[in-house]
């Protein structure tokens, strides 16, 4: 009998994660082509996007704008019912903190910037610091030049010219600021310019990984309306950089709150779980520590769309 119990709920829990499926929203989707090692391309990305009832995926490359890609794809797989975003990573490839990478980005139609990633001072840092720091982030195919650390901020703690001058354009154009993988530290005061200069949505990506973010930090930055978005690939099963565990993922949603929390895949790479088994796994995941539908669905979607104006 317990076995029928059992096999009921579980028949269940599938039926509502096939539900929460359907018009979910990645905002981290890291498909090819890539110097890192991709197990997708970008238009495999949205045939797998398209079967698992996703309905919207962002792609990001760490070295280059996917936007002209981003376009063609809208254009010409406009049937998929995939709708593609892009944004600008200002990481050395582009020049850096470089305001006319992000104007022809903008130009192009991207949705979002991202402060530097993999090239900021912090990232680095973290590298430096972990000798097991190579098995917690991908790293590229082939050998690359050494990085030239980010930072926003000079030397007396203030922010750059070149920052400020991107500031105005994110503004202007009412697209997303993302802190990138810049530290906490970075991140409050670039922010704090960001709203004052007129940016209306910010983002934190995996504010517990490399920005060092506390849940003290995650409830002020919630307390200031700034998304915080979690990556799928740091809780699912099999995943080369699972960390957490479920009662972790609990707390960092309370701690940012239900309506600013975002899960996000972060997946794409070689040897691990599919972008489409990523969302189920998290939802499962989410359902057993008892969220309801209604929260996930914000989690997954609801509060994507808000963010990206979609």
């Amino acid at each position: 009998m317990n076995d029928t119990i059992l096999e009921h709920d579980t028949t269940e829990q599938d039926a509502q994660i096939d539900r929460l499926m359907q018009g979910a929203i990645d905002l981290h989707c890291h498909s090819g082509p890539s110097v890192m090692a991709r197990y997708l391309d970008h238009i495999e990305a949205i045939r797998e996007a398209s079967a698992s009832g996703i309905k919207a995926v962002l792609l990001k490359d760490h070295y280059y704008s996917c936007t002209p890609v981003s376009y063609l794809l809208n254009k010409h797989f406009a049937d998929s019912g995939v709708q593609v975003l892009s944004g600008v990573p200002l990481n050395n490839a582009v020049g850096g903190l470089n305001v006319h990478a992000v104007e022809h980005g903008l130009k192009l139609g991207a949705n979002l910037v991202w402060m530097p990633t993999f090239s900021s001072k912090n990232h680095i840092a973290h590298h430096h610091q972990d000798k097991q720091f190579d098995q917690k982030f991908p790293q590229t195919t082939q050998r690359m030049l050494e990085p030239i650390p980010l930072t926003v901020l000079t030397d007396d703690g203030k922010l750059k010219d070149e920052v400020l001058a991107i500031l105005d354009l994110i503004a202007e154009a009412g697209v997303v600021l993302s802190g990138g993988h810049l530290h906490i530290s970075e991140i409050f005061p670039l922010f704090e310019e960001a709203r004052k200069r007129g940016v209306k949505r910010l983002l934190v990506n995996h504010p517990t990984y490399v920005v060092d973010a506390t849940l003290d930090h995650m409830r002020q930055l919630a307390s200031e309306g700034v998304f915080m978005e979690h990556s799928m690939c740091m809780w699912v099963p099999g995943s080369k950089f699972k960390f957490y565990d479920p009662e972790f993922l609990g707390q960092v949603i309370e701690a940012g709150t239900v309506d600013l929390t975002i899960l996000g895949s972060d997946l794409g790479q070689k040897g691990n779980p599919t972008i489409g088994d990523g969302f189920r796994s998290v939802i499962r995941t989410a359902l057993d520590i008892g969220y309801s539908e209604s929260d996930i669905r914000k989690m997954t979607s609801g509060n994507a769309a808000r963010l990206m104006g979609i």
